[in-house]
């Protein structure tokens, strides 16, 4: 397994890490026995970054995962999330407050069953808690012993910044890849000017831009992907031409349009989070490694995906208000 850097931590962890979010549903019915066994195999084979959040199935995510790795804690960088929370009604709440990051702390702890987190993030960032608090509360909980590292995801450059001069970010984590490129407008730069590392997670546009499906009529109908707009009627047609291409592009290169989705991003010197449920995905993603990009291929691609256009925003209305301008 190839292993990078986390900015300047000094830690080394998989180039192409797990994200959990779809082992215990989200995307379509759950399947323990399937998913325990493909986190168990990625562990086995190499894969040491893991990435859970609170927020994923109100806590159940992080519990399937400690159970998971009980036996194997010291095989595993463990890095989950709080900052995303539901009022009493279901309406979405960014929660910043250092009382809240404090106690949230302490019960992610308590579901996944470990004594301290290697990488806490502010899953989102609080507009109206100035990030000098929230990153103070992460520092606090260092000093502690409660987590190892800081980060943050879907910040601004700006946020980064002023986050930084309180106390060192380990990673900050953002969705990238080849049809969502907005770390590429000064996030990445700031990134390796500033020695943090950047994880990109959804590299495969939630399965789109590897074929996992075509319409909504492709999938079940609890899938959480059904409220993306990306995929709704009169953006997923428009969309379907930027996956024809990134097909099209790998039959002529031999190898599948996840590889070849995933292979781009790991060309641009991140670390990265896809998510998988199954072995057969794990295999796929594991097996990218074994791709190389030249840069002739890597900018012939994007230049043609760029000229089709995405249609559609990347979330769901109420998270898209939720990223930090």
């Amino acid at each position: 397994m190839e292993l990078r850097p986390l900015g300047k931590t000094g830690e080394r962890l998989s180039a192409v890490g797990f994200g959990c979010m779809g082992l215990v549903g989200w995307y379509g019915a759950r399947n323990d026995a399937e998913s325990r066994a493909t986190l168990l195999e990625a562990i086995e084979g190499g894969m040491n970054h893991l990435d859970t959040a609170a927020s994923y199935q109100q806590g159940e995510n992080e519990r399937f995962v400690g159970s998971v790795i009980r036996d194997r804690r010291d095989s595993v960088f463990l890095a989950t999330k709080y900052g995303i929370t539901r009022s009493a009604e279901g309406a979405l709440e960014i929660d910043n407050r250092p009382e809240s990051i404090r106690a949230s702390c302490e019960a992610s702890l308590e579901r996944l069953g470990i004594e301290r987190i290697d990488l806490f993030y502010l899953h989102r960032i609080d507009p109206t808690v100035p990030i000098e608090e929230s990153v103070g509360a992460l520092k606090e909980l260092i000093v502690a012993g409660k987590i190892r590292y800081a980060g943050l995801s879907e910040c601004s450059v700006p946020t980064l910044r002023r986050a930084c001069a309180v106390h060192a970010i380990a990673a900050v984590q953002s969705e990238y890849s080849l049809w969502s490129r907005e770390p590429e407008d000064g996030m990445l730069a700031a990134c390796r000017e500033l020695g943090v590392g950047f994880v990109a997670y959804s590299p495969l546009g939630r399965g789109f831009l590897a074929g996992n499906f075509r319409t909504l009529k492709d999938l079940p109908a609890d899938d959480h992907r059904r409220q993306v707009p990306r995929f709704q009627d009169g953006s997923v047609e428009h969309n379907g031409r930027i996956a024809e291409l990134i097909r099209e592009f790998a039959r002529q290169k031999g190898c599948t349009a996840a590889e070849l989705a995933l292979a781009w991003v790991l060309a641009q010197g991140v670390l990265t989070i896809p998510g998988m449920k199954t072995r057969t995905h794990l295999a796929e993603n594991v097996g990218t490694l074994e791709l190389t990009l030249s840069r002739a291929e890597q900018k012939e691609l994007s230049d043609k995906i760029a000229t089709l256009t995405v249609h559609g925003d990347r979330h769901a209305p109420a998270m898209m208000k939720a990223i930090d301008g």
